[in-house]
């Protein structure tokens, strides 16, 4: 095993929201400085040493950010190529860009699990002939683009044939996908790590409820055998190990009778992992910052059952009351406009011992 990045050392954070907020924050608590490149508000330069304002297509400002930054990592995924490979061409990058580039674009993310031998549901890339298509999906379905889709948007529900055409237009000439339904019981989510020595750990799977098409809780331990559990573990390692990764990683899961089918993965911390804060030793954001500085892994062990609970636009206005509650430890994220359906925090309620 390589020695860790040394104390003092700069990590770059790609995106500057609530998730890069977090990783600075931990970055802090193993000792490192934190370098912020966002083009719009940044809450997650609050909390770190320097902040680059510059759009993702400005090469020199990139180079100018690489340059000062020791490794960089990132919170969001939708990162032009180009400004991958001007960082990657100057400063350790993880994860790296295949993990990125198969992430980005959900019928590459597709293929690459079906590849793996794991199950996703029916799906075909979107043509010309949008009932051609559903014929291979079926209907209900959904149709997504292939980039740029997060917390509902981008898709259009097709719960009929003559549904098609409206749900299509309403992508825009988008290239797409559509994926059939799945008929599932639950949806869990595994927060899992690599680090840069090969070695894995990964979180209990926590169990989602969302409402409008936006994550609302997250609860752990999920309702759900403890087989479906290990397999869960088992599929995020082999997506893990496949991609040679370096880093926090979600894997989302329906669980069906016929057992799980991946949904997406997402390679970098998970809204769904934010639990983590509150039943664990090491959580995810400290995770990740130790596994892209070359630090051992945190086993993941759980000490308690946590309910965590997205605040949405005006649900922050309850954080006050919410903080009297026994158990409960606030998250705020700084963000200066409160908006219906924008994530403005969240609470982590501790509801006993694991």
């Amino acid at each position: 095993m390589t020695d860790p990045l040394p104390s003092g050392s700069t990590i770059g954070i790609l995106g500057g929201g609530q998730l890069g907020r977090m990783l600075a924050m931990a970055a802090a608590n193993l000792g490192y400085k934190t370098h912020i490149f966002e083009p719009g508000s940044a809450p997650a330069a609050e909390v770190a040493t320097a902040w680059t304002q510059a759009p993702y297509d400005d090469l020199d400002a990139l180079r100018t950010f690489a340059q000062a930054c020791d490794v960089i990592t990132f919170e969001f995924e939708n990162i032009p190529a180009e400004a991958l490979d001007v960082i990657a061409a100057t400063t350790p990058l993880f994860p790296d860009r295949r993990a990125l580039e198969t992430s980005q674009d959900r019928l590459i993310e597709k293929a690459f699990l079906r590849d793996l031998g794991l199950k996703t549901a029916p799906y075909a890339p979107v043509s010309d002939d949008i009932h051609e298509v559903l014929e291979t999906t079926g209907t209900p379905a959904i149709l997504k683009t292939r980039r740029f889709g997060y917390d509902g948007k981008g898709q259009a529900r097709v719960m009929a044939p003559e549904d098609a055409e409206t749900a299509l237009a309403s992508l825009e000439g988008a290239p797409a996908i559509a994926e059939g339904f799945v008929a599932f019981s639950k949806e869990i989510s595994v927060i899992a790590a690599r680090g840069q020595d090969g070695a894995v750990a990964a979180f209990d799977p926590g169990e989602n409820l969302h409402k409008d098409g936006i994550l609302d809780t997250t609860t752990v331990p999920a309702a759900v055998p403890s087989s479906l559990n290990i397999d869960a573990v088992l599929i995020a390692s082999k997506i893990l190990n496949a991609l040679d990764y370096v880093g926090v990683i979600g894997v989302e899961l329906f669980v069906t009778p016929q057992g799980l089918i991946v949904n997406e993965i997402a390679p970098r911390v998970h809204n769904s992992g934010h639990w983590t804060q509150a039943g664990c030793a090491v959580d995810q954001f400290e995770q990740h910052i130790r596994a892209v500085t070359g630090w051992p892994l945190g086993d993941g062990s759980r000490h308690a059952n946590v309910t965590m609970e997205n605040l949405i636009g005006e649900d922050v206005t309850r954080a006050a009351s919410l903080a009297a509650e026994k158990g409960v430890q606030i998250h705020l994220y700084g963000k200066a406009e409160t908006r219906a359906g924008r994530k403005m925090g969240h609470i982590n309620q501790v509801t006993g011992p694991a």
